[in-house]
């Protein structure tokens, strides 16, 4: 038989091989997408550098087969190193790269559901859990939230603590709109000495009032100033009046609407402590926060 005829055959029964390793190498890079590692699916026999050494004997033997006696070595080579750069690319590893998803803090996200256009899907509280998620949409900018991207309710006494003037209330005690039992002392609101004019210490603390009535603005609330038992009944009644009413207006200032609030002074009449003692006195001489139905 003739070295061409021989080389021939040698090479095309070696090319139907190599198409096999090839064809097999697809499919298995096919099945394997969406895989972590596709490559350690593959035969041993359709690794690139097996292709690649089959694929230079295949070559090799076409260009001894296709070369005259002058130039066998020449031809063999030529053969043999492009046969193996044609078998290493057939047994390539063409697994598509996993896509990493737009939105990983969400995780998977249900087909339907409205996105924005980075994917994303939406949150129009923008309260840091997506709208198809959220049992309470709406919340206000700021406030915090739980994982169901309702306010958070520390106490669990049903008023969420931006809206709750008593925000550490015993478990079970039943409580009013304003999160509280009962009336509640506003403890640190004092005023300058036998006057009406607000301290500034107490003007921080009914920062933090008013902010919550204004996210609470379903809610009437009566402002109540008392005395202690030293001057006249008069006296201590028309100075109580006005120390509510300078709350009153100070909440007002900070965006609590007038009509929500009333403001009233009971003098020395209501006592919570002694007015025997200097600690007694103190006590009583007090602005107090109640719901005003």
């Amino acid at each position: 038989m003739k070295k061409s005829t021989t080389g021939l055959l040698i090479g095309s029964a070696l090319v139907v091989g190599l198409s096999g390793c090839a064809s097999s190498a697809s499919q298995s890079s096919g099945q394997a997408s969406g895989q972590a590692s596709a490559s350690s699916d593959r035969s041993w026999y359709q690794h690139p550098a097996v292709c690649g050494l089959a694929g230079s004997v295949i070559g090799g033997s076409i260009g001894y087969a296709t070369s005259s006696s002058s130039d066998e070595e020449s031809g063999t080579a030529t053969g043999a190193v492009a046969g193996a750069a044609i078998g290493g690319l057939l047994c390539a590893d063409r697994t598509p790269e996993p896509v990493a998803p737009q939105c990983p803090s969400y995780g998977e996200v249900p087909a339907g559901v409205a996105v924005d256009a980075e994917g994303c899907p939406l949150d129009s509280d923008g309260d840091g859990v997506p709208d198809y998620r959220d049992q309470c949409p709406g919340t206000p900018a700021g406030v915090e939230v739980n994982a169901n991207g309702c306010p958070l309710d520390s106490d669990n006494d049903g008023v969420p603590d931006y809206r709750d003037q008593c925000p550490n209330t015993p478990a079970g005690v039943e409580v009013n709109a304003l999160g509280c039992p009962d009336s509640v002392v506003l403890q640190d609101v004092n005023f300058e000495f036998d006057s009406a004019q607000l301290t500034s210490n107490a003007q921080n603390v009914l920062n933090g009032v008013a902010e919550r009535l204004v996210s609470n603005p379903d809610v009437r609330v009566s402002i109540e100033g008392h005395t202690d038992s030293r001057g006249s009944d008069e006296y201590n009644k028309n100075l109580s009046q006005e120390r509510a009413q300078s709350v009153a207006n100070y909440l007002a200032s900070r965006g609590v609407e007038a009509n929500r609030m009333r403001a009233v002074g009971y003098g020395e009449e209501q006592p919570i402590a002694s007015n025997e003692t200097e600690e007694g006195r103190f006590q009583n001489r007090r602005v107090e926060l109640d719901e005003w139905n």
